[in-house]
């Protein structure tokens, strides 16, 4: 019977249910689009381009591995990808085409090549004979032949406007060198350049003596990929090689996808949880909201003998309709929502652009149960006073607003005070971002909680504050003072909504300037040199500036990443003579000076000791043992460890400097323009400004910040437009009732007006206050306590604007619409 009364309730309170139905299709549709994402990175592959026509492709293991003591005896292997690609042995061609399941093989060795007006990453060197792995032919041409020949693919001729018997420019790790163009294939590669040279001057261009990057084998018959894999696992090559077809070419082709779909899982499943916490705190909010306008009705119902149960379960129904119809239609837009973020981050260059997003039923029926699930919850929660009060009580609550918090409800505030408390004081040991991140967001959430929890508390001691001062308006102030502390509970259901995006807004944009100021303001004091030269710069460009007159150091720097054990650590790798001329790392212990190709220099806080040896892996999956020399305070403005450059160059696929530090001989010394002369041989670099270069870095990174994590500030935002509305709309026999005792339309807009300036104030105040302390104890922890909390003021500004603009569209919008169907009643 109750659920029939539930069905009835819906088609006659309509425009009551329709915030419910808002928060919940935004919360499904959140959902289903991060968990696109997440199903993108367990399951999707990436389709092979330059190897789609080898059906087996032969490379190094892409995986570090180790095992994990679970006690017991038990263990359990656990690998991460390695950063570049892995080589293996020319010879091992020989030995595969060897087998008489194999009917050819072909090699293929790779290296940046940069050409003018060509693609400024994903630009790579070849040797002719490995064209067959991507079934490329000439269109028109012939193939190279001598050292200065090259064949250009068709989308990158036609990008930079290249043809047979063109000259151009290429870039190479060996310097810069001036090709002619003697072909151009029938068609291109979507997402990469290629360049193919002679074989011979690609093996020696690529700088890995009898090393080749892959192996392609074209099998004979159809046992051949199983021949091949029995003879890897002969392979006296530690780790052995791995043969890999289908998809899984990919992965050999693009190193880099393994990590990218590592990114995606972490950030969806990060995404998904925040956008789940928020969910449910904002739909409990709003079925609060619902179930105090229908007090009376739900009193009326206990009078004439419904009981409790037979409420909750009416309340409930609602509750299961509601989350079914929102949450089936929200999971159905979060897929368009989840290949949009796919595709920004294809367009951030996060994941690779072949790696197509997975269209997959599991996040669909996942955001709908959540829908439906967080609808019934809040709801039960929402509804547990109003349906536990005995029926006469409940007739006069209907009337009077309760003036006192259930004990349970300020104890369960309290609690997630104390639990905000406790995980904001955590953030000050915690040192990486990977691990600060969540939990920022999650000491946000909680601090909302608590306040959602003692919001009529909080509140009413805010009215109680800022009271006074409404009362410089005769009219509209003390209407909205009177309002405001007589309903202090409708309050604070508008208040929470506004001090979660304020929170939100100010911890998602400002921990990312917090980082890049503090890493910024490492670099400025750390970095000596006079001069800065980039990007990617050959070897060639660096000899020219140290034989340059009055020049007394120049300092390479290449970034990459290595693995201690299966933890990824950031590397810059610096030549070490004189390195004290042009960097200033802010050494803490030990000896910078005695930096070779066997020792390190690394970061303070990261578990590090002097003398200690430490087995790393490094960009190829070579191994390396280093002994640790020195101790660094600037880990975050120069990566985690420093080694030698002569001991990484080998072993990265872009060996191009990212930078070269210039120190000249004082005033008399080289000036911007002969270092410009000297690089003539190179076109394409420059003398860059620091700050300009820096900010390029770390752009990337913040759009990506921004981009997944602003979602969850449009979701409160509309959840504050809903709210807002839903709180108006109720207010329609009040506004009458004003109109009745003389109040003009002009008197109740502007007693409005202080309310909405009152709730705006009193949840800035607590928003900030939130903001602050999270992001100070997170500031303390992620730079060690070198920084403080970096907020640039027209972030702060934009923020506070367009949470008081919503403030202000949400109340003006409904209550015009209010006063007009008061107008047309009349």
């Amino acid at each position: 019977m109750m659920l029939s009364f539930a069905l009835t309730t819906l088609r006659h309170r309509t425009a009551g249910f329709a915030g419910a139905f808002v928060a919940l299709f935004c919360a499904a549709a959140l959902v289903c689009g991060c968990g696109t994402l997440l199903a993108t990175g367990l399951t999707g592959t990436v389709r092979p381009e330059r190897y789609a026509a080898a059906p087996i492709v032969v490379s190094g293991d892409q995986d570090v591995h180790s095992v994990e003591d679970r006690g017991k005896g038990k263990t359990k292997e656990k690998s991460k990808p390695i950063a570049d690609h892995a080589w293996v042995p020319t010879a091992l061609a020989d030995r595969i085409a060897a087998l008489p399941s194999v009917r050819a093989v072909a090699t293929e060795v790779t290296f940046p090549v940069l050409l003018p007006g060509g693609p400024t990453s994903g630009s790579w060197g070849h040797g002719w004979e490995s064209a067959p792995l991507a079934g490329l032919t000439l269109g028109s041409g012939r193939a190279p032949a001598g050292p200065d020949e090259v064949v250009v693919d068709a989308l990158t001729a036609a990008r930079a406007h290249l043809s047979p018997g063109s000259t151009t420019a290429a870039r190479t790790a060996s310097g810069t060198l001036t090709v002619r163009v003697v072909g151009i294939t029938a068609r291109g590669l979507d997402s990469q350049a290629a360049v193919f040279f002679a074989p011979d001057r690609a093996r020696g261009l690529a700088g890995h003596d009898g090393l080749v990057a892959a192996i392609g084998v074209f099998p004979a018959t159809p046992s051949a990929a199983d021949d091949v894999r029995a003879l890897l696992a002969g392979s006296r090559t530690v780790p052995a090689p791995v043969a890999r077809t289908g998809d899984d070419r990919g992965l050999v082709e693009f190193p880099d996808a393994a990590n990218a779909q590592v990114r995606l899982v972490s950030v969806g499943a990060v995404l998904a949880g925040t956008s789940l916490l928020v969910a449910l705190l904002v739909v409990v909010g709003t079925f609060g909201l619902s179930i105090q306008q229908r007090q009376r009705e739900i009193a009326v119902l206990r009078a004439v003998a419904a009981t409790s149960r037979q409420v909750r379960k009416m309340i409930g129904g609602e509750a299961l309709a509601i989350g079914l119809a929102a949450g089936t239609l929200g999971a159905g837009a979060g897929l368009p929502l989840g290949g949009w973020l796919h595709g920004r981050f294809v367009a951030l260059d996060v994941i690779p652009a072949n790696l197509p997003v997975v269209i997959s039923p599991f996040p669909v029926v996942a955001a709908a149960a959540c829908a439906v699930l967080t609808g019934w919850g809040a709801a039960r929660i929402s509804a547990r006073r109003a349906t536990a009060i005995k029926p006469v009580e409940a007739l006069g609550e209907a009337e009077l607003k309760p003036l006192r918090l259930a004990w349970a409800r300020i104890l369960s505030g309290v609690l997630a005070a104390a639990g905000a408390v406790v995980l904001t004081s955590l953030l000050t040991v915690l040192h990486s971002d990977q691990a600060s991140t969540p939990a920022c967001f999650i000491a946000v959430l909680l601090w909302c909680t608590a306040l959602a929890l003692l919001g009529p508390l909080v509140v009413r001691g805010g009215v109680g504050l800022l009271g006074p001062s409404l009362r410089v308006s005769r009219v509209g102030g003390y209407l909205a003072v009177h309002n405001l502390r007589a309903g202090a509970h409708r309050l604070a259901s508008v208040v929470t909504p506004l001090t979660l995006l304020v929170a939100m807004a100010c911890t998602i944009l400002f921990t990312q300037t917090t980082v890049d100021g503090a890493a910024g303001a490492q670099r400025d004091r750390g970095n000596v040199a006079d001069f800065v030269v980039g990007p990617r710069v050959p070897g060639t460009a660096a000899q020219a500036l140290a034989a340059a007159p009055g020049v007394r150091t120049v300092t390479r720097v290449l970034h990459t990443q290595v693995r201690d054990g299966l933890t990824k650590r950031s590397v810059q790798a610096v030549t070490p003579e004189r390195l004290s001329d042009t960097l200033d790392l802010g050494i803490t212990s030990g000896d910078i000076g005695r930096l070779a190709d066997g020792t390190a220099a690394a970061a303070d806080g990261l578990g590090y000791r002097l003398g200690q040896r430490v087995r790393l892996v490094l960009a190829d999956g070579s191994p390396a043992e280093v002994t640790v020399v020195a101790l660094y305070a600037r880990g975050l403005g120069f990566g985690d460890l420093t080694l030698a450059h002569s001991l990484i160059a080998a072993h990265v696929d872009v060996p191009l400097d990212n930078e070269l530090l210039v120190r000249t001989d004082g005033p008399a010394g080289a000036t911007r323009q002969s270092l410009t002369a000297a690089l003539r041989a190179d076109p394409g670099l420059g003398v860059l400004d620091r700050a300009a270069a820096q900010a390029s870095e770390n752009r990337a990174s913040a759009q990506i910040g921004y981009v997944t994590l602003g979602l969850i500030i449009a979701f409160v935002a509309i959840a504050v437009l809903n709210t807002l509305a839903m709180s108006i709309a109720d207010r329609r026999p009040e506004f009458a009732a004003l109109e009745l005792t003389g109040a003009t339309r002009r008197q109740i807009h502007r007693m409005l007006g202080w309310e909405t300036a009152t709730s705006v104030a009193i949840a800035t105040a607590l928003g900030l206050t939130i903001a602050y302390a999270v992001l100070t104890t997170y500031a303390q922890g992620i730079t060690r306590g070198t920084a403080g909390v970096a907020v640039p003021a027209t972030g702060l500004a934009a923020v506070l604007v367009g949470t008081a603009s919503l403030a202000v569209i949400g109340t003006w919008v409904p209550a015009r619409a209010t006063l007009r169907g008061l107008r047309r009643r009349a």
